[in-house]
């Protein structure tokens, strides 16, 4: 059994009870301990943390084709253990997925996850415009410990529609992450184009990513913004 909490909001803990397996980002391990000697190990999965040769193959490619390839690491807990874990001193947020549940990240947002969540990538068809691109990762809850753990550069905060049915817009630069209460919940692109991006006279929010009333989500985002996207003017 795993369960995850953060430390001074930059470091995941890792509590492990019994054995288990978790995935990581490759080079996050920073400590550990265990009593009577160090009962963990890491391996890089080569392929992906699916079960099957086959679906991580596929995995795999599908993963190198949309970007979305992150270099994982299989950590394996054999015995009573604490294990920490962080990158670049970014911010750690946990999530404990329920059953069926799905939350959508970019890749490079990943820290941790735990073998109670089924992790593939999907096209959500939106994203042209900003580096969040055509595809993005995807953990859904299996099991009864599906503890997700992702990445902010700087402290997030959290914005949620389920009890108030406000519409949510957001810059999809600064998306980490997004949670809905039925399916996968994409958000719908919204843009605000006109003559003046011609003549570099934009307001810098042409466009966003945008959740309305009947679509209960809440979205992870960070106070910085992905450098990129398509920018459109004259010289």
């Amino acid at each position: 059994m795993l369960t995850f909490e953060t430390v001074n909001e930059l470091t995941l803990k890792v509590t492990c009870s019994g054995s288990d397996v978790l995935f990581t980002k490759a080079g996050s391990f920073i400590a550990g301990e265990s009593p009577g000697g160090k009962n963990y190990k890491f391996e890089k999965l080569l392929l992906g943390p699916q079960g099957g040769l086959a679906q991580a193959a596929l995995g795999s490619l599908m993963r190198r084709v949309t970007g979305e390839n992150l270099p994982l690491m299989k950590v394996i807990l054999n015995g009573d253990s604490v294990t920490y874990y962080a990158d670049d001193s970014q911010h750690v947020v946990v999530y404990k997925l329920a059953m069926g549940e799905v939350v959508s990240v970019e890749s490079e947002n990943i820290l941790a996850f735990t073998q109670d969540c089924k992790y593939s990538v999907r096209f959500i068809g939106c994203g042209v415009l900003s580096q969040k691109g055509l595809a993005t990762s995807t953990l859904t809850g299996t099991g009864p410990d599906a503890y997700v753990a992702v990445l902010a550069n700087g402290n997030p905060i959290v914005l949620s529609n389920v009890k108030s049915r406000h519409t949510i817009s957001v810059d999809p630069d600064a998306v980490i992450c997004w949670m809905g209460q039925s399916g996968y919940c994409d958000p719908q692109i919204t843009t605000d184009l006109s003559w003046k991006n011609l003549i570099g006279q934009a307001s810098g929010e042409s466009y966003a990513f945008q959740w309305s009333g009947n679509q209960p989500v809440s979205v992870v985002i960070q106070p910085s913004e992905r450098r990129g996207g398509i920018q459109i003017g004259i010289d």
